[in-house]
């Protein structure tokens, strides 16, 4: 009889034989792909998904997707808020727009590009309220289409948690450009299709059972877990606080980070410092808003499937940036800590064995690995490199390090997190050995030569690029 294990593997073995075909080259793909799909979700952080380790978030569709492409373990955002990232990796640039957009370079070699929901910057919630297009890019798209929801203004048990306000009044939310929309939920009364997240995938799902023509770049964007948190209330069942467990570093974990380096909300500047119990229910929150955007993602992959372009198109998925949840008492973004600059990154290829790889890459290699999956040429002004390398092998070492950029610079290497800000002040972390960035090492006269090297890369770095320099970032 054969043991648990061996029938594992036996299953796993069929399971690649039917999803993965035979081809004449080990790791290409068996038909060349026509198509790509990029799903971007906003404010996820890598670490709450099933794929990347999470015991408690129920990710099941994204962790299907993992099952059958590339999981990219140490994936990097250049921009650490909406607007620079989405600028950012949809021009292949660090910090600037001096190239054509993705979907430009498409539409010039005979492929649509469709844009559904939020790619390039939205205001959320406000043009999610409003249907609007934000500071969209128009000449990047075919066809473009909004997803309008109601957002905290959804029938339903309202949190607003720094407050500590619960109640199912509509009257007097926390909303558009109010101070505490941040730490808003909602557990809604409804099925959840008003939402715009909801209303995107049916959108794109429609687009799928068009008979397109000439290829297509698919782009949906996806806004939870982005506050405010809403979901529909089953959503919110498997997260009762009893099964929160808040960061280690959660409670004070500030006194080695520089002033510059703190992120705008923390503790000990706002109401949730006062509310334990309350901030894990913004982790609760999160994770049900995780799980509602993961059910969409399902709900795409399924229509994906069951089309007629399931065995030439290629989905990427990822988010703009990460997110602070207490972590050294921070709430948010816009900062340069791991939680916020490592992002999640699946890429599925038919034919193409999936796998996870330890490669260092960064969100603006998403634009040429587009292109190459597409067989379109990238411009000289793009900055990424693709990954296309390392999805046919997940060995392959793109680069040595990733960079980040937020009133300074960030540096990660396969050992080290650098960070420089625009006032000269360090932090340093060796991340093998404390990978919650507990113990600042700037000042540590033990690590005098690697922070002399670390220094020396970033500059180089830097300076790969004119656009790049920030003369206030120089020692």
């Amino acid at each position: 009889m054969l043991s648990r294990s061996s029938l594992f593997c036996l299953a796993t073995a069929v399971f690649q034989v039917i999803v993965f075909p035979s081809s004449d080259a080990i790791g290409k793909p068996p038909k060349p792909i026509r198509n790509v799909i990029l799903i971007v979700s906003d404010d996820l952080k890598a670490s709450v998904l099933g794929c990347y380790g999470d015991q408690v978030c129920r990710t099941p569709h994204l962790d299907h997707l993992a099952s059958r492409g590339t999981v990219f373990e140490r994936a990097y955002c250049q921009g650490t808020w909406c607007a620079p990232s989405r600028t950012s990796f949809m021009h292949s640039r660090y910090r600037d727009s001096e190239n054509i957009t993705l979907g430009e370079q498409l539409r010039q070699h005979q492929a649509s590009s469709i844009r559904v929901g939020k790619i390039f910057h939205m205001r959320v919630p406000g043009d999610i309220i409003a249907g609007t297009d934000g500071p969209d890019i128009a000449a990047c798209w075919t066809r473009r289409y909004n997803a309008p929801g109601p957002e905290a203004h959804t029938p339903g048990e309202y949190a607003c948690l720094n407050l500590n306000i619960v109640t199912d009044d509509l009257f007097g939310r926390q909303s558009t450009r109010m101070p505490h929309r941040m730490f808003v939920s909602v557990k809604t009364t409804t099925d959840g299709t008003e939402q715009a997240d909801y209303k995107a995938t049916t959108k794109a799902i429609e687009i799928l059972q068009e008979d397109h023509r000439a290829p297509f770049f698919l782009a949906v964007g996806l806004v939870r877990p982005h506050y405010p948190m809403v979901a529909p209330n089953d959503y919110f069942h498997p997260y009762g606080i009893e099964r929160i467990e808040m960061p280690g570093n959660w409670h004070d974990d500030t006194s080695d980070i520089p002033k510059i380096g703190l992120a705008g909300t923390h503790n000990d500047r706002n109401p949730i410092g006062d509310y334990p119990d309350n901030q894990k229910r913004m982790w609760s929150a999160y994770y049900a808003s995780v799980s509602f955007m993961d059910h969409q993602v399902g709900r795409l992959l399924t229509a994906l499937e069951q089309s007629r372009y399931a065995t030439d198109t290629a989905v990427i998925f990822t988010s703009d940036h990460g997110y602070h949840l207490g972590e050294h008492g921070l709430w948010q973004k816009s900062n340069l800590h791991e939680e916020v600059v490592r992002v999640p990154l699946i890429a599925s290829v038919p034919g193409v064995p999936a796998g996870r790889s330890d490669s260092l890459v960064e969100l603006v290699d998403l634009y040429p690995t587009v292109c190459d999956l597409m067989n379109v040429p990238v411009p000289d002004a793009a900055q990424g490199t693709s990954l296309l390398p390392v999805i046919e092998d997940q060995d392959h070492e793109l680069r040595p390090d990733a960079l980040s950029l937020h009133k300074g610079a960030s540096l990660r290497t396969p050992r080290w997190h650098y960070i420089r800000y625009q006032d000269g002040s360090e932090e340093l972390y060796q991340m093998d050995a404390d990978p919650s960035e507990l113990t600042n090492l700037a000042d540590d006269e033990s690590m005098t030569k690697v922070l002399a090297d670390l220094r020396e890369r970033l500059d180089e770095r830097l300076e790969n690029d004119a656009h790049l320099i920030d003369r206030n970032t120089q020692r």
